[in-house]
């Protein structure tokens, strides 16, 4: 966490790693409180982590901000697995007699294998959700069964707060364009938009008939992982930054240890909810 192995400045070396991984933290904290929207029940509860999906996949806000977090997850990771790679080609061969377990704790000695199990982690998460809510054609557009002037039938849910019956897009009579975009052909007009189902996704995912146990438990092993990573690198991040006092050394260390529990801990009651509760 002290030095960069990426970076030559030795301003850069002692804050880089340190800043990137604070600067995560914060991405889990908003990422866990829209995704808690998961464990809510009810009739607006698809509707509304639709919404919170759309608003942060077309905030431009949010996308400058995407962006200095994919950055950062990349910096963090590489320059960690370098820095590793680099001491071990550093440490004299006497250190084997030593007893590293003495000094250290067991997360402090594998930040680079929790690192790496986490990296793993976070590129199949974006393989199976952000890249299907971005490029996959076959991403469904929010539905429900509505009953209208005594007639039930199936609707697609718009961003104005309106509706299509899906039997208008199958007769022709609208037209989905651009994955979300509802046009009346005839006249190549735009009339509505509609929401892309992440939520659908998102439970059938961990539901799914073969599969749904597994991505649950290693979901759930994931989060463990990161509490370990979690536990040793939010205090050390301040220590690399030079952040120590007496009299918060207590307080920031004891928050390092409960934000790496009930984060991760939150985040893996959702696939669990999902899996388990959710009907």
């Amino acid at each position: 966490m002290a030095k960069s192995a990426l970076l030559k400045s030795s301003l850069a070396k002692k804050y880089w790693m340190a800043l990137t991984g604070l600067f995560l933290c914060l991405f889990l904290i908003g990422h866990l409180l829209g995704n808690l929207q998961l464990l809510a029940t009810g009739e607006n509860a698809a509707l509304n982590f639709n919404k919170y999906a759309l608003f942060m996949t077309t905030n431009p806000a949010v996308k400058l901000l995407s962006y200095l977090t994919y950055f950062s997850i990349l910096f963090h990771a590489v320059d960690g697995i370098v820095l590793t790679v680099q001491n071990k080609k550093a440490r004299p061969v006497g250190y084997v007699k030593n007893s590293p377990s003495s000094n250290t704790v067991w997360a402090s000695r594998n930040m680079a294998v929790l690192g790496t199990l986490i990296l793993v982690f976070i590129v199949t998460h974006m393989v199976n959700f952000w890249a299907v809510m971005h490029f996959d054609k076959n991403m469904p557009l929010q539905t429900k069964h509505v009953t209208a002037n005594g007639m039930e039938q199936d609707v697609f849910v718009t961003t104005d707060g309106g509706y299509i019956p899906t039997s208008q897009v199958e007769q022709g009579t609208y037209e989905i364009r651009n994955r979300t975009e509802f046009y009346i052909p005839e006249v190549n007009l735009k009339v509505k938009e509609g929401y892309k189902d992440l939520y659908k996704v998102t439970v059938d995912f961990f539901k799914h008939e073969k599969w749904g146990l597994i991505a649950t438990i290693l979901y759930v092993f994931a989060m463990f992982v990161l509490a370990f990573h979690l536990y040793h690198g939010f205090s050390s991040a301040f220590q690399s930054l030079g952040l120590n006092n007496p009299k918060y050394n207590s307080l920031i260390k004891n928050f390092g240890k409960a934000f790496s529990v009930v984060v991760p801990l939150l985040f893996a009651s959702i696939p669990v909810f999902i899996h388990f509760i959710l009907k």
